[in-house]
């Protein structure tokens, strides 16, 4: 690949007139990279800057900036139903899980990825659900939990920079978990008053992993928020007997806490 330095000049070349064997024969080159330069099929200015930002650009590589409360809620989805894979020449793939009954849902996924990073977010079509990827060399530095095997296998721990930014935005980390793993439904509970039998439905947050530091990632949000948490500890028999955590928000305060900023998924 010749230096950008080296297109450069052949693009000035030919603003004065000169033609692609004129400019080739100059540069030492060859005539079919200064055609491909000179109609923009490669190496043009623009498409250099998409590259660029597409593999340079990582706010802890490079510094650059990085959208937290955006960050923030990506980093909750892909706690809850993301991973990381690698493909050819060191590029990543993000790739969030969404069920199709959730249309906005979809759509937020994929503000947040592009709001992240300087990407294109694309949709694969999945049985039941859809799934949002997009591409760049440095997923696994802005998400440093990727590893080998499933979460629930190995430590999720945030760093120490990931905990400054929930700390500032626990809103959306606990919008992202529940969005992914979680889920607001009316709970229906029958009682005895008076000899009579009465029905009661009350609004509440359930959210399900079988992470404990997920779950401990949450709980630091909640508590951060005010919410108040019950937690609990279950068998399940068709995740070979793993222990399923099953996190409850009842109190009605909390619930309407959580309904500004969560609410039913759509």
């Amino acid at each position: 690949m010749y230096p950008r330095e080296t297109v450069d000049e052949a693009l000035l070349l030919h603003t004065l007139g000169w033609t692609d064997r004129e400019v080739a024969t100059a540069l030492g080159v060859s005539i079919q990279s200064v055609r491909h330069w000179r109609t923009g099929r490669r190496r043009a200015p623009e498409t250099e800057l998409r590259r660029a930002n597409r593999t340079t650009y990582c706010p802890i590589c490079s510094k650059a900036a990085l959208d937290r409360p955006a960050y923030s809620y990506l980093l909750g989805l892909y706690l809850g139903d993301g991973h990381i894979t690698r493909h050819r020449r060191g590029v990543h793939y993000l790739s969030v899980f969404c069920t199709d009954s959730y249309p906005s849902l979809i759509r937020q996924c994929e503000e947040s990825m592009g709001k992240v990073f300087p990407c294109t977010p694309f949709r694969v079509q999945r049985v039941g659900c859809t799934e949002v990827k997009a591409a760049s060399k440095h997923w696994p530095c802005v998400f440093p939990q990727h590893g080998p095997g499933k979460k629930h296998s190995r430590r999720i721990l945030l760093a120490e920079w990931q905990e400054e930014i929930v700390n500032e935005y626990p809103q959306g980390l606990a919008r992202g978990l529940f969005h992914s793993d979680g889920c607001r439904i009316n709970n229906r509970v029958r009682r005895k008053v008076r000899g009579e039998w009465k029905y009661y439905d009350y609004p509440r947050y359930f959210f399900s992993n079988t992470s404990p530091d997920i779950h401990v990632i949450l709980i630091r949000s909640l508590d951060l928020i005010g919410v108040e948490w019950t937690l609990r500890w279950q068998k399940l028999k068709n995740e070979k007997h793993r222990d399923a955590g099953i996190l409850s928000v009842a109190k009605r305060d909390s619930v309407a806490l959580l309904d500004t900023f969560i609410g039913p998924k759509s």
